[in-house]
């Protein structure tokens, strides 16, 4: 039976407490440098990795399009692409549910000497007027709030006519979901209930020893059955994350009907779960793979 109207909503916040929670915990980026946190060589090891993996941002972003446009970016993190939009000119404000990020975000922009506004905000209840801003941005996070219909509307609402959203969502027909993380980890859940397995697992992808064994530990706790739903939660951003959702490209269009023009662009081949190929796929070929088949799904949308 459906949960009523206010059932579902302290449902959902329930959801949202886990969820910042773990991110607060967690701060987006830092699981990738073992420099200490909050110096100029962290910050500077954290975005060398990004853009290194994930080396599309700055085309599909666009940031060097932005001077001059005011631009809201929902889940900023530790600041790393707002550095981006602010070098190139954009009157930024960054957002997130985390206090960690924000403090983490506003040091980053200190030490590169930035402008730029940030402020804890909840992405379904944006406190900034209608029409505010000519961009909105926001990376990896959507996918990650309970109500992302409700964030949506908000996108909508707080852009100005002719205004236009950059949102990137897990993609459900990319390689990572549908073989790497529906066959190759639910294969390599069992593997993880011994020693050996783990030390075999992370050969063959080369996810860190201490990430899987936090992987092991959840498992464990769930007594080793893991349902699709948790699989794929536990897949994507680290053991212990409470929420993760995958879309299709109709999916994602259904999300942003209200806006009047919709293009959608994959990326992002996660290049570990292609076996002995994978890390020598030139870019070309990568590119190509990853408009198909990409695990990020870039929705560009103008109001």
């Amino acid at each position: 039976m459906p949960l009523e109207n206010g059932n579902q909503s302290e449902a959902n916040e329930e959801l949202k407490d886990r969820v910042r929670a773990f991110w607060q915990t967690h701060p987006c980026g830092t699981k990738f440098t073992d420099t200490e946190m909050g110096t100029p060589e962290f910050f500077a090891s954290v975005e060398a990795h990004r853009y290194g993996k994930e080396w599309h941002i700055p085309i599909a972003a666009n940031f060097a399009a932005t001077r001059g446009l005011r631009v809201l970016e929902i889940g900023c993190g530790m600041g790393t692409d707002g550095a981006q939009f602010a070098k190139a000119g954009a009157d930024y404000t960054g957002i997130d549910l985390t206090e960690a990020a924000i403090e983490l975000a506003r040091k980053r922009f200190a030490l590169s000497h930035l402008n730029g506004e940030f402020r804890v905000s909840d992405a379904e209840n944006l406190d900034f007027e209608d029409g505010s801003f000519d961009l909105v941005y926001s990376h990896g996070v959507l996918h990650h709030t309970p109500d992302i219909e409700g964030a949506v509307r908000e996108i909508h609402r707080v852009l100005k006519p002719g205004g236009r959203a950059i949102v990137m969502l897990y993609h459900r027909g990319s390689y990572n979901y549908r073989v790497g993380i529906r066959v190759l980890r639910r294969a390599g859940a069992g593997l993880l209930k011994s020693e050996r397995g783990i030390k075999i697992v992370h050969r063959l992808t080369g996810e860190p020893i201490d990430s899987l064994h936090e992987h092991a530990a959840s498992m464990r706790s769930a007594n080793g059955d893991v349902s699709a739903t948790e699989l794929l939660n536990q897949s994507t951003d680290g053991a212990g994350n409470p929420l993760a959702r995958v879309y299709s490209r109709n999916e994602a269009r259904r999300l942003f009907k209200d806006f009047r023009q919709v293009e959608l662009r994959a990326y992002f081949l996660n290049k570990r779960f292609i076996p002995l190929i994978g890390n020598v796929l030139p870019k070309a070929i990568e590119s190509a793979l990853a408009s198909r088949w990409g695990w990020h799904l870039w929705i560009y949308a103008t109001k």
